[in-house]
């Protein structure tokens, strides 16, 4: 039985997300397990405007058709585990093996926490997220850009095919950038239009100071994702 872990915000759950998942499930085959940890979930602000449960329900609503009979994830134990910051890098990794349980393997693809997990958890092999998804699949998201659109108001094509018209013409918009089962728990629960009434203009005013839009090194992920 293969056993892989793998944390990330999901704020939201977006396409480069869903092609790791959908690899993660492939690797993990019938019998295996997947562990999927949603990382600050102690954190709510700017860059993690939805709750650790609203993360948690946008796992469920992808993963769910995934899992069924036929499917990629067939036969895949999956756990969905929320993981808290601690404001201590260290101490997170130690910290981790109790919140996930035994694994095999762990897939990340910051730098940063590999070297962490190297020395908190040396008995788990640590791979990139590229190293499992087809390069076909690779997909330039990240979870700004997609709040950046969502600021902006850029729903997309699949909110136009719907008579809705409140995106840039030509710019993807935040429905784009997500699965379709991710864009439509989020409109069932109005968590764009939340997102845009309390971080729109803080989010708008990072981009017009030329803050980096696509990526996040890992020096950034130290500071906002383990230490919020």
């Amino acid at each position: 039985m293969t056993r892989i872990g793998f944390v990330a915000r999901f704020k939201p759950l977006h396409l480069a997300h869903a092609a790791v998942l959908e690899a993660l499930l492939a690797r993990a085959g019938p019998g295996g397990r997947v562990v999927v940890g949603v990382g600050s979930a102690n954190r709510r602000g700017l860059r993690n405007p939805f709750t650790a449960a609203e993360s948690l329900g946008m796992l469920e609503a992808f993963l769910a058709p995934r899992l069924a009979p036929g499917r990629v994830g067939a036969g895949v134990e999956v756990a969905l585990v929320p993981v808290p910051d601690l404001g201590d890098g260290p101490r997170w990794a130690r910290a981790l093996p109790g919140q996930l349980g035994p694994l095999d393997r762990f897939v990340t693809a910051n730098p940063w926490v590999a070297a962490l997990l190297a020395d908190a958890w040396p008995a788990v092999a640590v791979d990139h997220p590229r190293d499992l998804v087809p390069r076909a699949r690779w997909a330039p998201v990240s979870g700004e850009r997609v709040r950046r659109a969502m600021a902006r108001g850029e729903a997309g094509r699949r909110a136009m095919a719907r008579g809705e018209m409140d995106r840039v013409p030509g710019a993807p918009g935040w429905r784009d950038l997500v699965p379709p089962e991710v864009a439509d728990f989020m409109d069932e629960r109005g968590l764009a239009a939340r997102f845009r009434a309390e971080h729109g203009l803080a989010t708008l005013a990072l981009e017009v100071a030329g803050a980096p839009a696509v990526q996040t090194t890992a020096e950034e992920e130290e500071r906002h994702v383990l230490l919020g």
